[in-house]
């Protein structure tokens, strides 16, 4: 999302609304986002001094990995975010500014959407209880999911050489 400079200069506030492909995030390697497509970017851009100051709503759906069985996840988002430019020619960033520094005539918001997209992915997020009950796993090489009921009394095999010899041991003593 480009916006050139002059536009900005020739109005109190300029407003902008635009939709942004984002797609390229989901390439990214140390992100969890398996989709993404366009998110709707609106706001104003306002000019004080030699700085520009822009006011935006990035408002999309993500689809992320459930937390517990990695089925796809829609999560909505809507994210306010305030970045100040600076157009003077002079002004250089330091480490830790909040102002960017506008090399040539174009105000590119890209780069800065993006992030604040990244930084809005969660830690975790979890589908439906019946999304994750009809795909969470139940057997696999070797084993099988068994609930309390089917367990009932059944001994662990590996413990009935023990029980036998308790059992043993009781007889014994009566």
């Amino acid at each position: 999302m480009k916006i050139s400079i002059q536009k900005i200069l020739q109005t109190d506030v300029y407003r902008f609304e635009e939709n942004v492909d984002l797609s390229d995030l989901e390439s990214l390697n140390n992100n969890d986002i398996r989709e993404i497509g366009t998110v709707s970017v609106n706001g104003t851009a306002s000019v004080q001094g030699k700085t520009i100051t822009c006011q935006f709503t990035i408002a999309g759906t993500m689809i992320l990995p459930c937390a517990r069985t990695l089925v796809d996840v829609p999560y909505p988002f809507k994210i306010n975010v305030v970045e100040l430019f600076s157009i003077d020619p002079y002004y250089k960033e330091e480490d830790e500014s909040e102002i960017h520094p506008i090399h040539g005539e174009v105000l590119d918001l890209d780069p800065f959407i993006k992030e604040n997209v990244l930084l809005e992915i969660p830690f975790r997020v979890y589908a439906d209880a019946e999304e994750i009950e009809a795909n969470a796993l139940s057997a696999g090489n070797g084993w099988t999911v068994i609930s309390e009921e089917e367990q009932g009394e059944k001994i662990d095999p590996r413990l009935e050489k023990l029980q036998s010899l308790l059992n043993k041991d009781k007889n014994e003593n009566q």
